[in-house]
């Protein structure tokens, strides 16, 4: 449509009332050739088709559910177990502690001794609220899951399967085994 001059302050259409209707009626011609193409289906049909759409949207319900899920436990593992690699890089100084202690010469004082235990013990209560908990199989079973057999031994004390020694303790994240107890393991 084009504009005509302003007349009295106000624009008119050139568009003339008969150009209007023939659009109007070209557009019903081809409504009506579009009605004549389509088929209008069966009650059967639609109720089909109905039910169709309708587990359609069930599935993907619950696989968005599923994803959630997925999602949350992924989260949840990332949350709980994401200092793993630092706590694994840990470990070998506790172990130098623990060895520092058991190796002391006699000359060393008192107060050098009890600031390697605090030291231990200090660094063990901050792995503790990490959720990190030593393995110490002591009268223990053999358990594959927690314990490295590292060689066998007699003792008449006890039974077969049992723990003889321990030579590392092992170390737990939220019930997850880092790294397992070093053992020896009795076979009469």
């Amino acid at each position: 449509m084009t504009k005509n001059k302003k007349q009295n302050g106000v624009e008119s259409d050139s568009t003339s009332v008969d150009e209007v209707v023939d659009s109007q009626q070209a557009d019903d011609k081809s409504a009506d050739s579009d009605n004549e193409t389509i088929e209008t289906l069966s009650y059967e049909e639609l109720f089909d088709k109905n039910e169709e759409l309708e587990n359609a949207i069930l599935r993907v319900n619950a696989e968005l559910d599923n994803a959630l899920k997925r999602t949350l436990v992924e989260v949840e593992k990332a949350h709980k177990y994401g200092v793993e690699r630092l706590l694994q890089e840990l470990l070998p100084v506790i172990d130098n502690l623990e060895h520092a202690i058991s190796n002391l010469s006699d000359e060393v004082s008192k107060e050098d001794k009890e600031g390697i235990e605090l030291t231990l013990k200090s660094f063990e209560s901050t792995l503790d609220k990490f959720g990190m908990i030593p393995i110490y199989p002591l009268n223990e079973e053999f358990n594959p899951e927690k314990h490295e057999a590292v060689s066998m031994e007699k003792d008449k004390n006890k039974k077969d399967g049992e723990i003889g020694n321990i030579f590392q303790r092992g170390w737990e994240l939220h019930s997850r085994v880092l790294r397992p107890a070093r053992v020896t393991v009795i076979k009469n």
